[in-house]
């Protein structure tokens, strides 16, 4: 087990890289999950982000975080955390990423955390909302609690492999997100050229 206090800077930053993947399944979560492990010494979070383990802000997360899991199985409110959801994601992969980076150069550490916690985020949570996207209109949004309890599922799954093997799961996200951005490329483009059809009409 290459726990993160063994291997330093690289296991934490793959640690942090899969915790903002699991970010754009829930938002909320892994922020969570971040502030307990700095509570109980599991990850070591930079001195200027010593707040994510504060007793108000991992109760107001945790409160959050149940919220925005029991919001996803109610019709319309799921679409509509989509749209929310997809700034957050980003914006909480990036401080996920940046509390975890070593000590740099403000500019440097945070336009570093935009593009891989943020852009890990962003890449699954665009995900979320393709599959979300083809539920609704294939099952009438009668589908979309399994997408939504697979989600959940997925990040709970994805916070636990980040925190115990951070550096083998780390590597299997970073292969995962590449992956995962081809094919959302692939669908927006089907789905822009699909629309560009139907205008034609």
């Amino acid at each position: 087990m290459d726990g993160i206090g063994e291997l330093g800077a690289l296991s934490a930053l793959l640690a942090g890289i899969s915790l903002s993947a699991a970010a754009g399944l829930r938002v909320f979560l892994p922020v969570l999950a971040l502030g307990l492990a700095s509570r109980f010494g599991m990850l070591e979070l930079g001195e200027q982000f010593a707040w994510l383990a504060s007793d108000p802000l991992l109760l107001v997360v945790g409160i959050a975080a149940l919220l925005e899991i029991g919001g996803y199985y109610i019709p319309l409110v799921d679409n509509l955390l989509d749209t929310l959801a997809t700034p957050a994601a980003i914006g909480g992969g990036t401080v996920i990423v940046a509390s975890l980076l070593p000590e740099m150069h403000g500019l440097l550490q945070w336009s570093s955390a935009a593009l891989l916690g943020g852009g890990a985020a962003g890449i699954v949570q665009g995900t979320t909302v393709a599959a979300r996207s083809v539920s609704t209109a294939s099952t009438g949004g009668v589908g979309n609690p399994l997408v939504a309890t697979a989600e959940t599922g997925g990040s709970l799954i994805a916070i636990v492999l980040a925190l115990l093997i951070p550096v083998v799961f780390g590597v299997l996200v970073i292969v995962a997100l590449a992956w995962l951005a081809v094919r959302l490329v692939r669908w927006l483009r089907r789905r822009r050229a699909h629309q560009a059809v139907h205008q034609r009409r």
